[in-house]
């Protein structure tokens, strides 16, 4: 099973392709960071997300996309730009035709770490150890994409949320 991984976000998207063989061996594929040019309008960069992630859902063709959910931060405007985000991720799943998780933030660092208030750096650290890399993925925000499709790995392909992304009218 491949899965692409996401954590949103508008000034950075980070992702992680991991592959699980038949015997449940884990593989990263490739990990990054959508950085749209941070002086654009949201619209523009919401356009740079969504293109960026379909040509990475083009590219790897994963069984599912993982996306971790909004939280609900303090300030409101920051998470409602965050859900601007994760709504163009959203949208290039479902024009992709590939099945939807969506993850909590503490069910993904619960899942990687065991912990589910563990900090960024513990969340890097255990990617790498799952995955046996040297070091964890730079910056964090691609390692926070590798942590969200491990998740969905780890927890046996079962999200808390799914939805078919072409699901009957």
């Amino acid at each position: 099973m491949k899965v692409l991984g996401v954590d949103p976000g508008s000034a950075a998207t980070g992702f992680g392709v991991v592959e699980a063989d038949a015997r449940g061996a884990l593989r990263l594929i490739e990990c990054g960071v959508i950085r749209p040019a941070p002086k654009s309008t949201l619209a523009s960069r919401l356009q740079q997300i969504h293109a960026d992630l379909t040509a990475l859902l083009d590219r790897h063709a994963p069984d599912v996309l993982a996306v971790e959910d909004a939280f609900h931060g303090r300030n409101a405007r920051t998470t409602l730009v965050l859900g601007h985000a994760r709504g163009v991720i959203l949208l290039a799943g479902a024009q992709a035709g590939v099945i939807i998780a969506e993850y909590p933030p503490a069910v993904i660092k619960k899942a990687v770490t065991g912990r589910g208030a563990a900090m960024k750096p513990q969340v890097g650290f255990m990617v790498a150890r799952l995955l046996r890399l040297s070091k964890p993925p730079e910056p964090s925000d691609a390692a926070d994409g590798v942590a969200v499709a491990l998740t969905h790995l780890l927890r046996g392909g079962r999200p808390a949320l799914v939805q078919l992304a072409r699901s009957p009218a």
